[in-house]
């Protein structure tokens, strides 16, 4: 283990993150009342140039007037290659109300882009007296995202999740696929005349979660376009369960029990987890290094896994 301590990522569960645009008046509530963990109110691609005003106008409403719960509520900002991300910054930090609790920063190719956010984001901040510091999420969406991601993951103490966009992401590495996320026809492995397909997000989901938990951030799965295939999206969000990441982003209300049915630990797995504690607990009493459970040996590591299942159990639990 190295001399410096993997930091701890934020305490809140985020199973799914649900998507939808702010110019949409009738969809905030409905988002509120939904069981996602995370609220992503989007300025971005969900809306058309011409209603980016609008939109960013009754964004700043619905933060104030819907009642968000436990909610983590978050804004997808436009991307700083646009004209709108700064007015976007401005707006919400100058007259939304303090519950909003984040910023989305989409298509980040480098810690410079978080910087500029934080510079712009620390100076209204200060203006404005707000006491309610606005912390960051980002989005890997480029071929340079993913070269210069443990330096983005470092590149801000507001800095709390990051998550992969599968679509951006695919166009900028130049991939033959119009899909976003989930397995690709065109992406598989012949042996003895049958296809065995693989996973081709799975590198970059896995450099994502490695920066995050280097820097103690929350890794999150991005969307799954196809909303008709539950299956695909369940296979998708359990292979990033298992690589590391706490949640997925959902594009449509059907995908939110999905998510949350996969990142919940099932009571079986969190039992299991809280014997195995117990028991190591025994084994460090009686002087022992290491214990058999059921038939395996497990040791100090093992409770280090066990700990992660019964706190995410508990976490969740806490958020209900």
């Amino acid at each position: 283990m190295s001399f410096r301590i993997q930091p701890t990522p934020p305490a809140r569960p985020n199973r799914c993150q649900l998507f939808g645009p702010a110019s949409n008046a009738k969809l905030p509530p409905k988002m509120a009342s939904s069981d996602a963990d995370v609220i992503n109110l989007d300025l971005e691609d969900a809306v058309a140039p011409d209603d980016k005003e609008k939109a960013r106008a009754m964004c700043i409403q619905a933060i104030s007037d819907v009642d968000w719960g436990k909610k983590t509520l978050s804004v997808r900002i436009n991307g700083l290659d646009t004209p709108y991300w700064y007015r976007d910054v401005v707006d919400l930090l100058e007259q939304a109300s303090d519950r909003l609790d984040m910023i989305m920063i989409p298509k980040v190719g480098c810690a410079e882009d978080i910087y500029a956010v934080d510079a712009l984001v620390t100076a209204v901040e200060r203006a404005k007296g707000r006491t309610k510091p606005v912390k960051f999420e980002v989005i890997i969406e480029s071929a340079a995202g993913i070269a210069h991601v443990e330096e983005i993951a470092a590149a801000s103490p507001r800095l709390e999740a990051m998550s992969l966009g599968a679509a951006d992401f695919a166009a900028s590495m130049g991939m033959q696929t119009t899909g976003i996320g989930g397995t690709q026809e065109d992406y598989y492995m012949l042996q003895n005349g049958q296809k065995y397909w693989s996973d081709p997000w799975h590198w970059a989901q896995t450099a994502i979660v490695a920066a995050c938990r280097t820097h103690g951030l929350l890794p999150v799965d991005g969307p799954f376009g196809d909303f008709s295939d539950d299956d695909g999206y369940r296979a998708q969000a359990s292979r990033s369960a298992v690589l590391g990441m706490v949640g997925k982003w959902a594009i449509h209300p059907k995908q939110i029990a999905l998510a949350n049915e996969v990142f919940t630990p099932p009571a079986h797995k969190v039992a299991e987890a809280k014997e195995i504690l117990a028991a190591m607990e025994e084994a460090t009493r009686t002087g022992a290094g290491a214990v058999v459970y059921k038939g395996r040996l497990v040791d100090i590591a093992s409770i280090k896994q066990a700990e992660v299942i019964v706190k995410q159990a508990e976490l969740i639990a806490a958020g209900q």
